[in-house]
């Protein structure tokens, strides 16, 4: 004989539903409201980044260089998040468009430092607008209150980095990017 499927009793105040938005209905998930946030900041630094070799972390290498934030090509790769190997192909794509080049430390000629070339200042230079800009679009609906908004983002990033460490920031964003479908990619990955 077969089993019947058991009957949920209806949340209150569903009756209406059929009417209601998703971000409606999910306005009290933390994990939607994270996710949605996500999915149009990635979508729009995408577009922002599409020429750069690397995408996003290519981006973040040229503005590692320029900020001159790691002494080396290993120490940038931690604080990045980045696999060595896969970053020393990363710089390799990036110096050979011109955007970056490796110069050996002078206090220590084994190790190498990634500098931005005046190509790469352009183009970073170019694209901090568009970023501002997508910051500005999507926190717009915060008005006024968009700084302390950030300020306890970034506490609570903090935080969260404290209790779950990144170890490979590659990994991550492959992991959160998995499901959003087959998307057109120049160059195989090397993750």
């Amino acid at each position: 004989m077969p089993q019947e499927a058991a009957i949920v009793p209806p949340v209150p105040g569903s009756a209406d539903r059929g009417e209601q938005t998703a971000a409606e209905l999910l306005k009290d998930d933390f994990g939607w409201s994270l996710g949605v946030i996500l999915r149009r900041y990635l979508r729009a630094v995408e577009e922002i980044v599409v020429d750069v070799p690397g995408g996003p972390r290519g981006y973040q290498v040229i503005n590692s260089a320029i900020q001159n934030l790691a002494v080396n090509q290993g120490a940038m790769a931690a604080q990045l998040g980045i696999d060595r190997t896969v970053l020393t192909y990363l710089i390799d794509d990036l110096e050979g468009a011109g955007l970056v080049a490796r110069q050996p430390d002078p206090t220590d000629r084994r190790s190498r430092r990634v500098v931005a070339t005046e190509a790469g200042l352009a183009l970073w230079r170019d694209r901090q607008n568009a970023f501002a800009q997508t910051e500005a679009d999507i926190l717009s609906v915060l008005g006024g209150d968009q700084a302390a908004f950030k300020e306890l983002l970034q506490r609570v990033a903090m935080h969260a980095d404290r209790l779950d460490p990144v170890n490979n920031a590659c990994q991550v964003v492959e992991d959160l990017t998995e499901d959003r479908g087959p998307r057109p990619r120049r160059r195989p990955s090397r993750t």
